[in-house]
């Protein structure tokens, strides 16, 4: 019988996360010299600037986190102080917990500067725990960050390890657990400030000694500590796997998504455009057994040096069709840079909704040619993403308000007309332009107009449609729109309105206007 592998919690530490995320941004500017510089990340305080993260020759000077910088620089005037930025650390943290998914299925972030990657089952595929290890921990080295790394059964565990253990742990031996978590601080139990100098001052300075006094006295002590960082009770029983702590993955419900991890890293455009059809093929079987059809596609490329290129599309209805997946990246896999190549791909289903298998009819040929959808999808891969759109109805009855611009797939079908005289024309101006018309009354049907310098003789009108302003969204003396359908001598059919009446008392005589053209 096959035995179920045993839980593997692998904890990622970024001590430097600020501090190397700003030396390898500035080195992408080409500041050659930005790991050469003391430099320190700092936050405004009421106090003044207090000092976050240093770079490592910060460091040598003296200068620590929580320092203000008045007091560092007393140390070492030279301190070049940059703004922290920790939205963009957070951003970072979490495009590094993705990109550890090429070794285990689900990550997390875990805290500022912290990830949790969960590898049950995955080891054999990296030739053990140790290399796996070590392995991450120079595929995040190449990317110039530094990274400690540990392998428990538990996240509390992986992540005393990582923090206070030696190189690379792997304990997945409860009963070693407790001997490997035995020497580590009393900090490493993940307890607050307070509870940790509580603890001190009781001699308790490892977790073997927290283990080591009876459960009843530490009880009595934190009996009114219900948080788990203020309770190193609980946290005790975390780390040793005798309480459960729920752990929140960056997808909570994983989307659907099929990969290929290549013996040899790929180098050649024709070999990616092969796997990428194989993938499309894969994920449409995965599709199928869901009963889904795709809307948005992400291709991930991990290159040998650690970074990620992804390229995502979004199509205008669900679709399962391999082929059709696969030609939306034929376009986007051109000019990739693959450096040293291009050692793992998958692609996901971000977004997947509901698609019932429809069976052709029997006493017709199959359609030729290509289905909106899929002619939608090619213009907006081959034109961009906001260079294709449609129209949509919308709740005014002014004619330039009752439609906007979206993308192909949101909206609903337009609004149709019943009444044979709201019928709009196929062409409306951007702007209603300004017309000067001859009429027998003042509220009789137009008899001549003028246009861009042409005079029209009217044969036939029709009218009025009257809209009035909307007083909702409009000025309060807005004028109300005669419209009229005309047609001249020609034969050109026009859409024409006057905008207010004589004496309204909303302002002047009326104005005419040309808003549209009939076919």
């Amino acid at each position: 019988m096959s035995q179920t592998p045993r839980r593997a919690i692998v904890s990622l530490w970024f001590p430097n996360l600020a501090s190397d995320r700003w030396i390898r941004n500035a080195a992408r500017r080409g500041e050659d010299n930005a790991g050469l510089q003391p430099v320190v990340l700092v936050t405004e305080t009421a106090h003044g600037p207090v000092i976050d993260a240093t770079s490592p020759l910060a460091c040598e000077a003296g200068a620590r986190a929580g320092m203000r910088l008045a007091d560092a620089r007393m140390l070492s005037p030279q301190l070049l102080a940059i703004p922290s930025d920790h939205e963009g650390n957070q951003r970072a943290l979490e495009r590094m917990a993705i990109a550890a998914q090429r070794w285990g299925p689900w990550s997390m972030v875990d805290g500022a500067d912290a990830a949790l990657l969960d590898v049950t089952g995955t080891a054999h595929l990296f030739d053990g725990e140790a290399e796996m290890l070590a392995e991450i921990e120079e595929r995040f080295a190449m990317q110039g960050y530094t990274c400690r790394s540990a392998l428990a059964p538990n996240a509390g565990a992986a992540w005393a390890l990582s923090h206070y253990g030696a190189d690379r742990p792997v304990v997945l031996d409860p009963v070693a657990l407790p001997l490997a978590l035995g020497p580590l601080p009393a900090a490493a139990l993940r307890v607050n400030d307070e509870t940790r100098l509580l603890l001190t001052r009781l001699g308790l300075k490892t977790i073997g000694d927290v283990m080591n006094v009876p459960r009843e006295s530490l009880a009595r002590r934190f009996r009114n500590r219900r948080a788990a960082e203020a309770n190193p009770l609980v946290r005790l029983d975390q780390v040793l796997g005798k309480t459960h702590e729920p752990l929140v993955p960056l997808a909570d419900d994983p989307p659907l998504a099929v990969e290929r991890r290549l013996i040899e890293p790929l180098l050649a455009l024709d070999m990616l455009t092969r796997i990428t059809a194989d993938l499309a093929e894969n994920l449409a079987y995965t599709l199928e057994a869901e009963r889904k059809g795709a809307r948005r596609l992400a291709l991930l490329l991990w290159r040998v040096d650690g970074d990620i290129i992804c390229h995502t599309v979004e199509l205008a209805a669900p679709s399962r069709d391999p082929a059709h997946l696969a030609r939306l990246f034929e376009d986007r896999l051109e000019g990739i840079e693959a450096d040293f190549g291009i050692d793992q791909v998958r692609l996901v289903a971000v977004w997947a909704e509901p698609l019932d298998q429809q069976q052709n009819r029997l006493d017709t040929t199959s359609p030729t040619g290509s289905t909106l959808p899929v002619l939608l999808d090619r213009l907006v891969t081959r034109l961009g993403e906001g260079r294709v759109s449609r129209f949509i109805a919308c709740g005014s009855h002014l004619p330039e308000r009752a439609q906007r611009r979206v993308a192909p797939g949101i909206g609903h079908a337009p609004v149709q007309y019943d009444l044979g005289f709201h019928q709009r024309p196929l062409k409306l101006l951007a702007r209603p332009e300004p017309i000067t018309v001859i009429y027998a009354t003042p509220e009789g049907l137009p008899r001549r107009f003028r246009w861009r310098g042409g005079l029209h003789n009217i044969a036939k009108a029709e009218g009025p449609e009257r809209i009035a302003p909307e007083w909702w969204r409009q000025k309060a003396r807005a004028r109300l729109r005669d419209y009229y359908r005309i047609e001249d001598e020609a034969g050109r059919r026009y859409w024409i309105y006057r905008y207010g009446l004589v004496g309204d008392g909303r302002g002047g005589p009326p104005d005419w206007y040309l808003h549209g053209f009939f076919a």
